[in-house]
């Protein structure tokens, strides 16, 4: 067989093997010199960190702090330019109708203790302009996302409240099923009162958020309830931190049917890096080629417009080796660009994408009146 001939029929091979597995296969060798290049060109937005779970107990991320994955230090070091503060409230709340009370204290901190507190490396923002003019200034633009339904106890004014006080998406549930959305963290548990997927109130919610222009996040909802929220919004929806089902296969994670709706309406999965959401292999821990193994399913089967990044650092237990805390964004971007991935791939997977959906569903708002 000529050479050239084995050379295009090898080559034809990998390929068919990578689109099998939804693996790109490694295609150069990149310098030092590039991957400093690309990363300092994109404008990375991370949309979900729990650093905010710490700080409201008194954490100072100006100050290195090596038992957790997030500080100013490493932000800076990672490249980060935006991220969204995670306004986790937890079900247990729900009890004594504590919820909207832990809502604001964790408001409080990403605004006060995180924002306003190092004015020289973060500046708030709640639209896309103004991630990006942070971005010109050099400053890390904080943004707030709600997780977990259950915060707005029920109450349309209570999501508007939070909507003025800067929160520019929600977490529809959290593992918990509230009492308008089933939740992917409790179906097998029994005595759950299941609503299959959102209740008439619960689509209420999704229409006031397009309504304020708040994204609509289905990362931790049941499966009916992100086809609702699907069909009743009229904005793209986003998953703030979740993985492919197909790859790692927990309720948490989404399945291709799913992915692939999500992208045709404009939306877009923020890539989740906890270990059990990217490998089920066990004892296996999770390392950087599980994600890229990830983004690469995404963009196979819904297209690189669907990937973004939602890191849930410091919600997780564990992290990826070699994308263990903020820090290391850099070495994600030399893997993507080993495996072929572009500068413009990569700029639209760091933060372009969410900003479009970001202002799709600025655009769709109307507050003119109910």
């Amino acid at each position: 067989m000529p050479n050239k001939l084995f050379r295009a029929l090898a080559l034809s091979l990998i390929a068919a093997a990578a689109a099998v597995t939804g693996v790109v296969a490694q295609t150069r060798t990149v310098t030092d010199e590039e991957v400093t290049k690309v990363h300092r060109s994109t404008l990375l937005i991370d949309s979900h960190n729990d650093i905010t779970s710490f700080t409201v107990d008194g954490l100072d991320i100006g100050k290195p702090a090596p038992k957790n994955m997030t500080d100013i230090p490493r932000l800076r070091q990672g490249g980060v330019g935006a991220v969204f503060l995670s306004i986790y409230v937890a079900a247990r709340y729900t009890e004594g109708n504590h919820s909207a009370n832990r809502a604001l204290q964790m408001i409080d901190t990403a605004r006060h203790d995180i924002i306003d507190a190092h004015p020289n490396d973060f500046v708030f923002a709640t639209t896309a302009d103004q991630i990006e003019e942070a971005h010109k200034r050099g400053k890390i633009a904080g943004l707030m996302g709600i997780e977990g339904g259950h915060a707005i106890e029920d109450s349309l004014r209570l999501l508007r409240d939070y909507y003025k006080l800067g929160v520019r998406y929600m977490t529809l549930t959290w593992s918990n099923t509230n009492n308008w959305a089933d939740s992917s963290g409790d179906i097998d548990k029994p005595g759950v009162q299941r609503h299959n997927g959102l209740t008439p109130f619960g689509k209420d919610v999704v229409r006031e958020m397009n309504r304020l222009g708040m994204m609509v996040d289905i990362s931790h909802v049941a499966d009916k309830t992100f086809w609702d929220a699907l069909e009743v919004s009229k904005a793209p929806l986003i998953a703030s931190h979740s993985a492919c089902r197909a790859l790692a296969n927990v309720p948490r994670n989404m399945t291709d049917e799913m992915i692939v709706a999500l992208a045709k309406k404009g939306g877009v999965v923020q890539m989740n890096f906890y270990c059990e959401f990217l490998t089920t292999e066990k004892p296996a821990h999770a390392t950087l080629a599980d994600v890229v193994n990830h983004i690469d399913h995404v963009g196979k089967i819904a297209g690189i417009d669907a990937v973004g990044i939602g890191s849930d650092f410091d919600g997780i237990e564990c992290a990826p080796q070699g994308l263990d805390d903020v820090s290391k964004f850099p070495n994600l971007t030399r893997a993507l660009l080993e495996k072929g991935y572009t500068a413009s791939d990569i700029r639209k997977i760091y933060g372009g994408n969410l900003l479009r959906v970001m202002r799709a569903a600025e655009a769709a708002s109307d507050k003119t009146g109910k």
